[in-house]
This record gives C-alpha cells, sequence and structure tokens, in this order.
C-alpha cells in the first residue's frame, strides 16, 4: 500500500515537472463524509466515516489525472457479531469537469488498491470507482467547495466489497 501511494505522488510529480510553470493547474483538497456500505457489506456494517486527501492536475481540455487517499471505518449492523472494519485506499483516476466558470460539475473514474481490515485481519485488493460531483466557487479567491460521490467497488476472492461515500470538501489551487 504504501509503495502505491508513493507511486502516485511521483507520477504526480512527473507530470507537474513536464509541464512548463504558466501551464500548471494543479488542485490540491481535503474531504469528509459519510460512508455508506451497499450490498452484502451493508449486511455487516451500518455507515460510517469517510476522509480524503488528493491533487488534480487539470489539462487545459477540461480533463484532469487525480491522485487519493481515503480512510474509511464502519462498525457492525445491528444483530451481527462486534466488530470495525478499515478501509485505507489510494486511487489514480481521469475526471472530467464541465464549464469554466462558477458551479463546475465533474464526472470521475479510476482505479486503485484499498486495504480493507476487519478488526484484525486484512488484504490489499484491486479497486475502482466512477461518480459525479459539483465544486463551487468560494469568495473572490481560487478556492471551490466541492461535492462528490463515487460508486465504489473492492475486489477481493469469494466476492467484493461495494459501498457509497458521500464527501464534502474543499479545494485550492489553479
Amino acid at each position: 500500500m504504501k509503495r502505491f501511494g508513493l507511486v502516485l505522488l511521483a507520477v504526480m510529480a512527473l507530470a507537474v515537472a513536464a509541464r512548463p510553470a504558466s501551464a500548471q493547474s494543479i488542485r490540491w483538497g481535503v474531504g469528509a463524509g459519510l460512508l455508506m456500505p451497499m450490498s452484502d457489506y451493508s449486511d455487516s456494517d451500518k455507515m460510517g466515516f469517510l476522509g480524503a486527501v488528493g491533487g488534480t492536475y487539470n489539462l487545459p481540455t477540461g480533463l484532469g489525472i487525480r491522485a487519493d487517499v481515503s480512510y474509511g471505518t464502519t462498525s457492525e449492523a445491528d444483530g451481527v457479531p462486534a466488530h470495525t472494519t478499515k478501509l485505507l485506499g489510494g486511487m489514480a483516476s481521469l475526471v472530467y469537469q464541465f464549464g469554466s466558470a462558477g458551479p463546475k460539475p465533474y464526472v470521475t473514474g479510476g482505479l486503485g488498491f484499498t486495504n480493507a481490515k476487519v478488526d484484525d485481519q486484512g488484504s490489499t485488493e484491486f479497486t475502482y470507482a466512477f461518480g459525479a460531483g459539483v465544486s463551487l466557487p468560494l469568495g473572490t479567491g481560487g478556492n471551490r467547495l466541492f461535492a462528490e460521490t463515487r460508486y465504489t467497488t473492492i475486489s477481493a476472492e469469494g466476492g467484493s466489497v461495494k459501498y457509497l461515500p458521500i464527501v464534502v470538501g474543499i479545494s485550492f489551487g489553479k
């Protein structure tokens, strides 16, 4: 998991270094929200919390390359033995935003790895996600408020873990 995070950071650094300074457009962001288990995951766990941090390298075409890291936790649903589920993941995504000013809706999809741990047992598995969001300007500076969701699937032996995070946060940069 640590290697994957380092690889994502290295790719972002190389992408930034390869462009002239005047053409760079990176937005950094931090967000938090609800983690809603879906499918079989919702049978064993109830809604939890999620936090995320990441950066998006924006191209002039409206397309962007995002790298982010998230951490979420849920606990047992009623009638299920006591346990805690922790999800730590890293993802590389493509983001396409619509519009050039004001509110900017966007769609995103990506691939990554997530370490899913129930109490003391866990494994790192392939993850994919797709979703949508909107960002709104905050004042006259470059800061933006965003809200997004991404249907996320962690592939695992014998099934998959599916959840829907609903995240609200702030992004800053160009």
